[in-house]
């Protein structure tokens, strides 16, 4: 019976690919790992560094363990570890994306002084009054007048959006795009729900809430159960 290969190593354009079996024991890995690059490196003729990216599927790593294997490639001739990549996620990781993909939702007023803020996305029932703030790594939905400061997609994203039943903020701004407070409408001021969102230009653009159907439809991603 042909024994299982526990490491792979694989090239490409950028360098090597090491894919390293996740069911062996850690010492079985190292050991092959080993063995592999020495005799990978006796045929290579390059002088130049050649990049490594290595993959560890399903298996954890510790710091420890981290900083062992790259020793390890580091150590033969010509290698430099480029990045390694494991499919599990830590438990911190885990608590941080799902608090991004949450809604939270309050019920309150956001009076001058106060900022409210909002590692996902963010419902807010009532108003933000002027000097009041809202933050959001996500989107930012109002039911009720915002007549402070919103930041939505403040973590970078540029997806992000604000919406508010009554839109008279001093500042919008989206990831690090900002949005001078709009020009007033006199006169009958039609009471429509609105939005705010990045448009190709890079400019912060309010428009009908209606128009998020179809430039943001990944806002629809709760349907279904998801």
């Amino acid at each position: 019976m042909k024994k299982r290969q526990n490491v792979t190593i694989k090239g490409t354009k950028e360098g090597l690919v090491l894919h390293l079996d996740d069911t062996c024991s850690y010492e079985e890995l190292k050991k092959e790992l080993d063995q592999k690059l020495s005799a990978n490196s006796r045929t290579q003729e390059e002088r130049n560094l050649i990049s490594v990216k290595v993959n560890v599927g399903n298996r954890y790593l510790t710091d420890v363990q981290r900083e062992e294997l790259k020793d390890l490639i580091r150590q033969k001739k010509n290698l430099m570890v480029d990045d390694i990549e494991s499919d599990v996620i830590t438990k911190e990781e885990a608590e941080r994306l799902k608090a991004e993909n949450e809604v939270m939702t309050v019920s309150s007023i956001i009076r001058s002084g106060q900022v409210l803020k909002a590692p996902g996305d963010v419902l807010l029932i009532g108003d933000v009054n002027p000097g009041g703030t809202v933050v959001a790594g996500g989107n930012i939905f109002i039911m009720g007048s915002l007549k402070g400061v919103a930041h939505a997609g403040c973590f970078g994203n540029e997806q992000a959006v604000i919406a508010a039943s009554s839109m008279k903020p001093t500042q919008l701004k989206i990831s690090d795009s900002i949005n001078r407070a709009p020009d007033t409408v006199q006169g009958n001021e039609k009471r429509e729900m609105e939005c705010a969102y990045i448009d190709e230009d890079q400019k912060i653009i309010v428009d009908r809430l209606q128009v998020l159907i179809h430039l943001r439809p990944n806002l629809n991603r709760f349907e279904g159960g998801h």
